[in-house]
């Protein structure tokens, strides 16, 4: 849809967890989001979107919520010879292969942000990160305490927590900074792999709405099979998080806000005894909201 120099598209981030992974569905050989222009054909924004969806990758979606919508006038505003209105959403799926080869393919959130996967430690690539940081907090001496406080706020330096949340204010900090491709870097050190325009960016909050989301709704069963064992549900939202959860607190948890029931089937899982298989209750999203919560984060 064309107003006046203005168009509006629609973007997907289509997430699926696979392998203990949480992925994206890409097209252009893992360098763009699914995307397209909304069209006067379109019923609704969502519907035009998962026609997209549907055209490019050939994959079903489920789930859907609209994201974000972006309309930055110094951020990607001639990409299609006038200003770009981005309207992003938000997917879950489970994972099927991309019957296009090398045209779209699943790839991991890792791959572009490699600094948000905690769960085997402190990235070493923070290091880089906060050593390129320190020479543009330097390089302005009005804003050196500023910039050095919301850097540390953001990646966790100088003694202050890891806030997982935080992923957007984690890209955009780099990007004024001019540390990624994206930004014109063009010794970006590492810092994940770029993509088109500023999808990267829309794929940044997509990753951060649904860590927050995870916290007080139960959206993750959209991303798990029907049965399931725990080990299988923890793993899935450690992968989400790019963090550790702490085995017993997060089956307390499970348990006390009831959202699974036993099969009474089992699973072989390997190293160990059979494990009890579950599935989802449903009617807790009938029942009521859930409460806001913590992740039952690792102390090891």
């Amino acid at each position: 849809m064309t107003l006046g120099l203005a168009h509006a598209e629609l973007i997907a981030v289509l997430t699926a967890v696979t392998g203990h992974e949480p992925r994206v569905m890409t097209v252009r050989s893992g360098e763009a989001l699914p995307s397209g222009p909304f069209e006067l054909g379109h019923r609704t924004l969502q519907s035009g979107l998962r026609e997209w969806v549907q055209e490019q990758t050939a994959h079903p979606v489920g789930y859907l919520e609209q994201l974000y919508t972006f309309a930055d006038r110094d951020r990607n505003n001639e990409i299609l010879g006038g200003r770009t209105i981005s309207i992003s959403y938000l997917g879950l799926v489970r994972e099927q292969a991309a019957p296009s080869a090398g045209l779209s393919g699943w790839h991991g959130w890792y791959e572009y942000f490699p600094w948000e996967d905690h769960r085997n430690g402190r990235p070493g690539v923070l290091d880089a990160i906060a050593s390129r940081l320190d020479g543009w907090i330097g390089s302005d001496s009005v804003q050196r305490d500023p910039r050095r406080r919301r850097a540390d706020y953001a990646f966790g330096l100088n003694g202050t927590a890891w806030n997982e949340d935080l992923v957007l204010q984690r890209y955009e900090l780099l990007y004024e900074a001019g540390l990624v491709q994206e930004a014109g870097c063009s010794q970006p050190g590492g810092f994940g792999r770029s993509m088109f325009a500023d999808h990267r960016r829309i794929l940044a909050t997509g990753m951060a709405r649904l860590r927050a989301k995870i916290k007080y709704r139960p959206v993750v069963f959209e991303l798990m099979s029907e049965h399931f064992t725990l080990l299988q549900l923890q793993r899935t939202v450690e992968a989400l998080a790019g963090l550790t959860l702490h085995k017993q607190n997060f089956r307390r948890l499970v348990e006390q806000q009831e959202l699974v029931e036993e099969t009474s089937e089992t699973e072989s899982e390997t190293g160990g005894r059979p494990a009890k298989l579950f599935r989802f209750r449903r009617a807790v999203l009938e029942e009521r909201e859930l409460t806001g919560t913590k992740l039952p984060l690792s102390r090891n």
